[in-house]
């Protein structure tokens, strides 16, 4: 294999070596010049446009309690119709801002990325076989670019 590392065809969850993928990963990202502790806290926060409620989310210590004040917030109007994009921007800001994380991401090759789940997330994930997938989609297209990136930066 010339020396490279296989991976699977499939990453079916973000756990073990691979837990790096997911939203609760320690990784810094902005929303509209605040600073976030992870991509699912500043998630959470891009539901409301209340600045006492992104506040209180971004303060939260770990990403799982910032999930928990998401579901409680005043949901902005737009959000149905935008949060594809929020999501596509913080998980690009994840691993444009950490090129440790952009190494491992590319390390993935081309395998298919499937945010498996057992809390029947079938939107951004697959529960039980079914689901969209948005955030699996949203990583490869992600490890895409940085791809492109890297070929155009070798070009040069």
């Amino acid at each position: 294999m010339n020396g490279t590392t296989a991976f699977p065809p499939t990453i079916a969850s973000f756990s073990g070596e691979y837990q790096f993928l997911s939203n609760f990963w320690d990784a810094t990202v902005s929303l509209e010049g605040e600073s976030y502790r992870s991509t699912e806290s500043a998630f959470q926060a891009a539901k409301t446009l209340n600045p006492d409620e992104r506040k209180e989310i971004r303060m939260e210590l770990t990403p799982g309690r910032a999930k928990r004040l998401g579901r409680r917030v005043q949901l902005r109007p737009d959000w149905d119709r935008i949060k594809d994009d929020v999501m596509l921007e913080l998980v690009r800001q994840k691993f444009t801002r950490h090129p440790d994380l952009a190494a491992r991401l590319l390390a993935t090759g081309h395998a298919t990325l499937i945010e498996g789940n057992t809390w029947r997330d079938t939107y951004w994930g697959v529960c039980d076989g079914a689901g969209q997938n948005k955030l699996g989609q949203i990583l490869m297209k992600v490890r895409g670019e940085l791809r492109d990136l890297q070929s155009e930066l070798e070009q040069i």
